[in-house]
């Protein structure tokens, strides 16, 4: 089994890669978000250091849980409170993903495990993951497709884009880097090109 990981700025598309990968045989795919949104349901070890980090802030149920929206607004306004909330979140992700790879790898029937994470470069997934794949995307095709697909306002792209690395950084880290700018086939064709190398 190889054990992939996949990043790429926001907007970039990298939902409709994974996807693609998704359909094919021997192939799971987990999302860092998806994983992360579980482990802070309330009563989890996440959730109330949360609670406790947070404890201010206006970002909580009434019935419990977290209201995503008004997080989302808090994190990404103050590097500070960002930094905070990764320090939570990202080791508990990261060792969830640990343990389920390593079972996956025991149980033997997966070719390809893929994992999509936005921190997979800050969060050190090249210490775990067989490659780094980066998705890119041209700043001006994200802009446009974060303003028609989530309804962002540029200064909301630009605040998201500032926390992010650059172009440069994801091509340092990454053994491959797969165009997006163009059609969905094209795209589809050079991920075909790579699973026949690797696999």
């Amino acid at each position: 089994m190889k054990f992939i990981g996949i990043t790429g700025g926001v907007g970039a598309g990298k939902s409709k890669v994974l996807s693609y990968l998704a359909k094919k045989p021997g192939v799971r795919v987990l999302l860092a978000d998806e994983i992360a949104h579980d482990l802070m349901k309330p009563n989890t070890a996440c959730y109330e250091m949360i609670r406790e980090a947070f404890a201010d802030e206006d970002i909580f149920l009434p019935e419990g849980g977290l209201r995503r929206d008004a997080l989302a607004e808090v994190i990404f306004a103050d590097p500070v409170k960002l930094q905070r909330m990764n320090a939570i979140v990202h080791p508990a992700v990261r060792n969830f993903v640990c343990e389920l790879a390593e079972a996956e790898r025991a149980r033997g029937e997966l070719r390809l495990l893929v994992l999509e994470a936005a921190l997979l470069i800050e969060e050190h997934y090249d210490e775990i993951c067989d490659e780094l794949w980066y998705i890119y995307t041209r700043e001006d095709v994200r802009r446009e497709r974060l303003a028609e697909s989530r309804g962002y306002t540029p200064e909301k792209t630009e605040r998201i884009f500032a926390s992010q690395l650059d172009e440069a950084a994801f091509r340092r880290h990454c053994v491959r880097v797969i165009d997006n700018n163009g059609t969905v086939e094209e795209t589809e064709r050079q991920m075909d090109a790579i699973l026949e190398i690797i696999l």
